[in-house]
């Protein structure tokens, strides 16, 4: 039936298959929903389900033409979800928090990193771009899920707390070490085709510091076009059309808008009078967030999963089950070493760890980002191993969280209702 519509409007790509899939896209999405919060389990596992279902691979309902001409979508929502990131950053909090948060994201995200490089790269012997920056996106954490399962337990406490904080701030670690690692990978591939230490060292430092300097002035820039006097309407127009700004230009040269956008949010969240312009944008911010998820669902290759690819001489779901398993290691040795250095109750040492299983959000549009820039045999075999590691990490993560809620006692009601037991 759909083939029939597209094929009588110009296909995939014409006006009425592109309104067609994006009506899909929200509406199917919208419902898996439904389901998903019945087993209590987060939003964004519904959206890569459903674009999975929906994908090339199991029912074929959005053709594939739809699917590469809407890449952009990747650049969009990372660019509003790196801005949020920086929201987490207002200077004034950090003070009165402390830096003990920061050095326990600093532990958790290096070692579970660090963990992933070692298996990936010294005992698998995998390629070293593919390690680096695998490595990289095993550092970010997802906060939605957990965040869910803190307002439904209603837990208090200095666990929570931690908590709370060391999941603001994972996004912002993961977002700067896929940064490093992209520029190392790309170092490294400059390198083998006979680059130069400028093109190889020099060149990626230069064009990060540059995004950053960029960032920095784009928030002034969004201050001075959205004062007070304007409408709420007017301010969101003009936030949006700067974001998608500074993405068009980070995308004529080629690079992530991740690291500016984040510093454009992180420097917007330290002038006064900004807290209204997060808020509009987090209501506009759902529908393009269900779209992203969705799409990232499409391109996920079931078939290599199940078949017999190979990531050097280790089939691709070997390395994805041992990444499953060490990355949830690195987290919680990490999140040990971390609260064991700061001085944390043994109540948030000991049980830290288990809420930080999630990985969805921030790490999903890094995967998207690398399939296009490393190209489909390292970024597409990179995406398809996050994406089915996420499903997984967001199916036990809110009961992972629970556990460590109720074992720290933030919460006094029993762990017999875990999310998705």
């Amino acid at each position: 039936m759909l083939d029939w519509l597209y094929n009588q409007n110009g296909g995939s790509t014409g006006v009425a298959g592109v309104l067609i899939s994006l009506s899909l896209m929200l509406i199917l999405g919208f419902l898996m929903t439904r389901l998903t919060k019945l087993l209590r389990l987060p939003n964004v596992t519904a959206y890569i389900v459903t674009g999975i279902l929906m994908g090339p691979y199991v029912l074929d309902v959005i053709p594939a033409p739809f699917i590469h001409g809407t890449e952009f979508l990747t650049d969009v929502a990372l660019s509003f979800i790196a801005f949020s990131v920086g929201e987490h950053f207002e200077f004034s909090k950090l003070r009165k928090q402390g830096g003990k948060s920061a050095v326990i994201t600093l532990f958790e995200a290096l070692t579970a990193s660090f963990f992933v490089f070692i298996l990936t790269h010294l005992v698998l012997k995998l390629d070293f771009v593919f390690s680096i920056v695998l490595a990289a996106l095993a550092s970010a954490t997802a906060p939605a899920s957990t965040m869910m399962t803190i307002r439904q337990t209603e837990a208090k406490g200095d666990y929570v707390d931690t908590l709370l904080q060391v999941v603001a701030m994972d996004d912002v670690a993961g977002l700067v070490a896929y940064s490093i690692a992209i520029a190392a990978a790309s170092s490294a591939l400059t390198e083998a085709s006979g680059g130069g230490t400028f093109q190889v060292v020099i060149l990626p430092f230069l064009i990060n510091l540059l995004l950053i300097i960029l960032g920095a002035g784009f928030a002034w820039l969004l201050k001075l076009m959205t004062p007070t006097r304007r409408t709420a309407d007017n301010r969101l127009i003009i936030a949006v059309a700067i974001l998608l700004l500074f993405s068009g230009v980070s995308a004529i040269f080629d690079v992530s808008p991740l690291l500016g956008c984040m510093t454009m949010g992180m420097v917007f969240a330290n002038i006064e009078g900004h807290e209204k312009l997060f808020k509009q944008l987090n209501y506009f911010n759902p529908p393009i967030l269900l779209l992203f998820f969705v799409r990232s669902g499409l391109t996920f290759d079931l078939s290599a999963l199940v078949s017999t690819k190979a990531v050097g001489s280790t089939s691709l779901a070997v390395v994805g089950v041992l990444y499953f398993f060490v990355r949830l290691i690195g987290k919680y040795v990490g999140a040990f070493l971390g609260s064991a250095v700061t001085g944390k109750p043994k109540e948030v040492r000991n049980y830290l760890g288990l809420a930080l299983a999630p990985q969805a959000g921030v790490a999903i549009g890094l995967a998207a980002l690398c399939a296009r820039q490393l190209g489909p045999e390292v970024g597409g075999t990179l995406q398809t191993i996050i994406l089915a590691s996420s499903v997984l990490y967001e199916l036990i993560g809110p009961a992972s969280a629970k556990l460590g809620l109720y074992l720290s006692n933030s919460y006094l009601t029993g762990p017999e209702e875990l999310p998705g037991s």
